[in-house]
């Protein structure tokens, strides 16, 4: 990445932030979200900065879209879920509260009673390492 990064998600992709990876290659990185709105809800983002999904380069959105589906098959598989939301929001009138194209994967279960509303939980370290080895083990 070109300049110095400016969003979190490109601190966290350079390296200088910890995240708990369940994923990672060339361009993209999947991590635990630290405010999970269930277990293994996990941030898919291009490791290219930019803001909007339509701004990414045709090869790294292509990629970017390859990797979900894999990232989602093993977070459910790990959770043992039956289903599963995957969220992008575009611009902050859209909610997107971090200037960084990010996939949200949540994991989702009959009676979870998260509904479209965010209400993101609290973890600890330990919890979300713990997590995180379940959703790196499956094959």
């Amino acid at each position: 990445m070109a300049g110095a990064p400016r969003s979190i998600f490109a601190r966290i992709a350079a390296g200088e932030i910890p995240c708990q990876k369940v994923f990672e290659n060339e361009h993209v990185l999947a991590f635990l979200d630290i405010h999970p709105l269930a277990d293994g809800h996990t941030l898919v983002i291009p490791k290219q900065e930019v803001a909007h999904l339509d701004q990414l380069a045709p090869d790294i959105a292509a990629e970017l879209g390859r990797v979900l589906g894999l990232v989602a098959r093993k977070v459910v598989q790990a959770m043992g879920a039956p289903g599963y939301n995957v969220l992008l929001n575009n611009g902050r009138v859209a909610g997107q509260e971090v200037e960084h194209v990010h996939f949200h994967i949540v994991p989702r279960r009959a009676g979870d009673g998260l509904g479209y509303r965010w209400r993101p939980q609290d973890r600890t370290p330990a919890e979300l390492e713990a997590l995180a080895a379940r959703i790196r083990a499956v094959p």
